[in-house]
């Protein structure tokens, strides 16, 4: 009895020690990604009234969250009995991705006529507010399910020779950090004025450091945001090209002597074009139907 019990321990301390190192690679695979996220994420959930950035924040967070709890056994279930499927749903992902990206940049240079008519408005209504927040909060929360299933899938790849309970603790532990740790970061960001305004007021008009420290992160966090902004943009045709890059062969052996993270910048933005004359034709033909 005693030693089945002390080997039930052996077998469990093996188990934590394999779950321990293959973290660790699955860690190191995972971080572009990740880097990612974290600027897409910043970008997405930014923009809003200072006093609903945390509401709204941890509306994103509960709904990354709910992505995982959707996309793990998914994963798990499809990496065991359809493992064909999964480069079609990254594929597919990276095609929404590399369309957000090309719409921002479209949207930038040409305006729609809704952004026009917001422009000429000079109140805005609380009901208009509180749904064009609500919609913000949707568009994050499925670009942040296209950038779980990604950051799954990689985590997934590295310890797919490895037995399914180290499979399920290695990549859900990278999930659940990966949740946490970006969201974390950016709530640091977007408090970051909040942060620099009580350092201003805690210097009282004597701590010079703690005024001028204050001061730097009020100033800084606009051009932080906008900065966020364009690389969040980037980081989507990033992640949009690297995924045709890396799983069409043919595109692999074109771009073989151009720069990575060129050629995955071009990929993604030919991908997101396509993508955007596509949705811009079938809104016109839909629009026409309905005439």
């Amino acid at each position: 009895m005693a030693a089945s019990f002390f080997a039930l321990f052996d077998d469990i301390a093996l188990l934590m020690d394999d779950v321990a190192s293959m973290s660790k690679v699955a860690t190191k695979k995972t971080a572009g990604i990740l880097g990612d996220d974290l600027a897409v994420n910043a970008d997405k959930a930014s923009g809003f009234a200072s006093s609903r950035e945390l509401p709204v924040l941890w509306a994103i967070t509960k709904g990354s969250f709910i992505n995982k709890l959707i996309i793990l056994p998914l994963a798990f279930l499809l990496s065991a009995f359809a493992p064909w499927s999964i480069i079609p749903i990254l594929m597919a992902g990276g095609l929404y991705l590399a369309y957000e990206g090309i719409e921002k940049i479209y949207a930038y240079f040409v305006p729609h006529e809704h952004e026009k008519k917001h422009v000429v408005l000079e109140i805005i209504s609380e009901e208009e507010v509180l749904k064009e927040e609500q919609n913000k909060i949707k568009s994050a929360i499925v670009t942040d399910f296209i950038l779980s299933v990604e950051i799954v899938i990689i985590a997934l790849s590295t310890v797919v020779k490895q037995t399914l309970p180290v499979q399920i603790m290695v990549v859900s532990l990278i999930a659940v950090l990966a949740t946490i740790g970006v969201y974390g970061i950016v709530a640091m960001i977007v408090r970051m004025d909040d942060f620099g305004y009580k350092l201003i007021v805690a210097g009282n008009n004597k701590n010079k450091i703690l005024i001028s420290i204050g001061e730097f992160l009020v100033n800084a966090l606009p051009k932080v945001i906008k900065s966020l902004t364009v690389i969040g943009t980037l980081a989507m045709l990033l992640v949009a090209g690297g995924i045709y890059a890396h799983h069409v062969h043919w595109l692999h052996d074109v771009l073989h002597y151009v720069p990575a993270l060129l050629g995955e910048l071009i990929v993604g933005m030919l991908a997101g074009v396509i993508a955007l004359v596509f949705v811009g034709i079938f809104g016109k033909v839909r629009s026409l139907l309905k005439l």
